[in-house]
């Protein structure tokens, strides 16, 4: 975990410390009665974490731990983690715990954005991290702002991977689609090829660009 990211989750673990941890969790008596919070296995506690059981205080004293085993181990699901704050509800959280789930998101996307392949452990690539951001139910924009302005190589050959995985004929208007459609993507993918012609990923860039031409 690099500097910046072990800060952000320091500010995550202050902003929820004055959420006591529970050992135990109070669950739907019709669906499962009370659930022991093992940490080995919080995979199965976050598919019904918030919903049937525990509830807002217990996803919120819970958090650092989720988040913090997002970026270390490929364990968790970023996208069923992220879906843990509430749609819309959680701008209303008091504002220093808004401000450390969003400087988390920022740092774990500059992060992955660093390197290619990914290195920051359950956010694989680019395409998953946005996903998963998307359904905190705030809006992606933000993070393709600052795509733009992050040059070199590992940013370049995630937009390329995320070009070429991504459905332009099934997949429904998307911010994601309709940035990547740009001209400036374009142009971006044929300088990322004159730069890296002598490269093995070249050839991901050329792919890349002729899928956005056609």
């Amino acid at each position: 975990m690099g500097d910046e990211l072990a800060a952000a989750m320091a500010r995550v673990r202050d902003a929820f410390a004055r959420y006591p941890r529970r050992t135990v969790l109070d669950g739907c008596p019709h669906c499962r009665g009370s659930v022991l919070v093992d940490e080995h296995d919080l995979f199965s506690l976050t598919i019904s974490l918030g919903n049937t059981v525990g509830g807002l205080d217990d996803v919120k004293s819970l958090l650092p731990v989720l988040l913090e085993r997002l970026v270390v181990s490929v364990e968790l699901d970023p996208g069923m983690v992220l879906a843990k704050l509430p749609r819309g509800e959680w701008r209303t959280w008091p504002a220093a715990e808004q401000e450390a789930v969003d400087g988390y998101l920022d740092a774990v996307w500059r992060s992955l954005l660093a390197d290619h392949p990914s290195r920051v452990g359950s956010f694989l690539d680019a395409a998953t991290f946005l996903d998963a951001a998307g359904s905190t139910g705030e809006s992606v924009d933000r993070f393709l702002d600052l795509w733009d302005v992050t040059l070199g190589s590992p940013a370049d050959r995630h937009l390329a991977e995320t070009v070429s995985g991504f459905d332009f004929a099934a997949r429904k208007p998307s911010a994601l689609g309709d940035w990547l459609r740009r001209e400036t993507v374009r142009d971006r993918l044929h300088r990322a090829f004159e730069r890296d012609h002598d490269s093995v990923w070249a050839d991901d860039f050329a792919r890349a660009y002729d899928l956005l031409r056609s």
